[in-house]
């Protein structure tokens, strides 16, 4: 079946590298992913997140040197969520580009507000990678 989706993306001010570094540790996620949840630990080898729904597991792409940041979700009745996520270099910057697929049963305005949620979680992204861009006096 296939889902309905929305690209959404954001221009960081930060080089492609650096976004992927920031994004590609899962212990960042907490700091700019608040839709999933706000803590993030590593249980006999998998990553688990407390969420206020319950405890979620991630699995991340593996490491590489072409900016996929592709992650799964599996929800605790073993809902399955996949999120593509790239980095691509624009220049000295970046753009980050995810596509959120609608879960099935999800309604017009529940996609909206996860798309918003989403959205908002790349924009805080962004703020801390130029941050940390700006901290490090690049």
């Amino acid at each position: 079946m296939k889902l309905q989706s929305r690209t959404l993306s954001v221009s960081i001010d930060a080089p492609a590298v650096a976004v992927y570094l920031f994004a590609s540790d899962p212990l960042n996620m907490p700091k700019w992913a608040a839709g999933l949840g706000s803590s993030i630990s590593k249980i006999d080898g998998r990553w688990m997140v407390e969420t206020p729904s319950g405890v979620v597991t991630v699995e991340f792409a593996p490491t590489n040197n072409l900016g996929v940041l592709d992650h799964t979700v599996t929800l605790g009745d073993g809902t399955r969520i996949y999120m593509p996520m790239r980095v691509i270099a624009n220049g000295e910057g970046a753009e980050l580009v995810l596509t959120l697929y609608r879960q099935a049963g999800m309604s017009d305005a529940q996609f909206e507000r996860d798309a918003g949620l989403v959205q908002k979680d790349l924009v805080t992204l962004k703020r801390r990678v130029e941050a940390l861009k700006h901290d490090q006096g690049a």
